[in-house]
């Protein structure tokens, strides 16, 4: 799988809403290797998109038709300034991955990945121990080239995530917290309460 994440600032998201419906019904038929986004607005208007493909390469030909163009152009001006577009070949898809069942969706947003191959060894630990958040329905990971890291993770529902966050952990969880926070220079949290997802 590639995934390309996109971030950028709206003023109104509706409108974003509607473009993005707009390429569901008009582009996504020929759109070849096309799997779904997870897409949404937080509250201070950050519009975020995880778009998921079956290849790179994929991505690209789709980037490359001229009816693709047509509407970036037309959708690009919906944002101030133009979004911008992280490419991700490193993708990992935990706990079946995401769900359009998520009634809530939370993006971290993590740089300055000091070792891929180590993030991923901690996220595989974290998916084992999957049984502690049930209503936690799936994660996907994706990690571009230059030290950036996103994982969208889907919960049933913000309240039930936000209780979740209020218990007192094992120390094998704290651990890979900690690990986590190792391997990176920081994270930022990206909340989607309205969670826009298309397959």
């Amino acid at each position: 799988m590639f995934i390309q994440v996109l971030r950028g600032q709206v003023d109104d998201a509706p409108a974003v809403r509607a473009a993005l419906d707009r390429w569901q019904t008009q582009l996504k038929p020929g759109a070849q290797g096309y799997l779904g986004t997870t897409s949404g607005v937080t509250d201070d208007r950050t519009f975020v998109a995880v778009v998921r493909f079956t290849s790179a390469e994929a991505a690209r030909a789709n980037s490359e038709r001229p009816e693709q163009g047509a509407w970036w152009e037309a959708t690009s001006k919906l944002f101030g300034p133009a979004p911008t577009v992280y490419d991700c070949p490193t993708v990992d898809v935990l706990m079946g991955g995401g769900s359009d069942d998520a009634g809530f969706v939370q993006l971290e947003v993590y740089t300055g990945v000091k070792d891929v191959d180590a993030l991923r060894a901690v996220d595989r630990e974290f998916e084992r121990l999957a049984h502690l958040r049930p209503d936690l329905l799936g994660v996907t990971t994706a990690v571009t080239d230059d030290g950036h890291a996103f994982a969208a993770n889907y919960f049933s529902s913000e309240a039930e995530a936000r209780e979740a966050e209020t218990r007192e952990w094992p120390a094998e969880v704290l651990a890979l917290v900690r690990r986590v926070e190792e391997l990176t220079d920081g994270v930022e949290y990206l909340d989607l309460r309205d969670p826009w997802l298309y397959s």
